[in-house]
């Protein structure tokens, strides 16, 4: 009899757990919906201030513009080696499992993650061997522990480049930019890098089903003519992971803070989300 008991308890869980998974998030026309066909509504909360401190976020834009310069100046006050402490005890400990557990609690479906692509590789101009990628397990670390507590939680997990090599616009905090090196748009070696970063993300990640899709750049705001190079990028991009992940969607974000998708329609993917800003 309790032999019976615990292979009925088994089977209940098993089925609860198969009841939980609703498989890969899709387009479908002008939704979203998972592998019943059932309309998902992304109920989400983005992370900001974890992998990217944006200044402002953290009510320091008068004291520094960007995190960049935020390290500097905590750098000159303890020291680099200390400064390099801090950072990792700070990405280790600013979002844990009870603050998703919470999340959770409190209604929301999804998260949204806004990645540094220097937590995941290196700058161009710091590569050991030009051309080359260095891979960095940080970055993927603090993401898959993400992605563990999301999938308890039965949240999707939506991957956010936030900020790309060489940042993608004018406004410098929400993308750490550096002004005296070349932007994205300015550097060949900068995209191939971000190309390369994606499809490095979609090989670790094209198994998960609780991964609700790939946002390939956030808020562009750089003058593009007619954002040619805007939609060659994001087609580059998306090609490279479709080699490897023909499941996840693809998120667009336009131009001018992902209001203006001039050039950008209509979609070149068949499972393709467009996200605009509203403030």
């Amino acid at each position: 009899m309790k032999q019976k008991a615990l292979l009925l308890f088994a089977a209940t869980l098993f089925v609860v757990q198969l009841a939980y998974c609703q498989g890969f998030l899709r387009a479908n026309g002008k939704e979203i919906v998972n592998k019943k066909g059932e309309n998902v509504l992304l109920r989400g909360i983005g992370l900001g201030g974890w992998m990217l401190q944006e200044p402002y976020m953290l009510q320091l834009s008068d004291a520094a513009g960007t995190q960049t310069e935020i390290k500097s100046k905590i750098s000159d006050l303890i020291g680099q080696k200390n400064c390099e402490e801090f950072y990792t005890r700070y990405l280790n400990n600013m979002i844990t499992e009870k603050d998703i557990d919470a999340l959770k609690k409190w209604g929301f479906n999804s998260i949204r993650l806004p990645m540094h692509y220097n937590l995941f590789t290196l700058p161009v101009d710091k590569e050991p061997v030009k051309g080359q990628n260095t891979w960095l397990e940080t970055g993927f670390k603090l993401t898959d522990n993400l992605l563990s507590w999301c999938k308890k939680n039965k949240m999707y997990l939506i991957l956010d480049l936030h900020a790309t090599p060489g940042g993608q616009g004018n406004d410098r905090p929400i993308a750490d930019i550096d002004t005296l090196r070349p932007r994205l748009w300015e550097s060949e070696a900068n995209k191939k890098k971000t190309i390369a970063l994606w499809k490095k993300l979609a090989e670790r990640y094209k198994d998960e089903e609780w991964i609700g899709g790939y946002d390939l750049i956030n808020e562009t705001n750089y003058k593009l003519e007619g954002n040619e190079s805007l939609k060659k990028l994001f087609s580059a991009i998306t090609g490279e992971i479709r080699i490897v992940d023909k499941k996840h969607i693809i998120f667009i974000e336009g131009n001018q803070f992902a209001n203006d998708y001039t050039g950008l329609t209509p979609p070149w993917d068949n499972n393709m989300v467009y996200s605009f800003h509203k403030y």
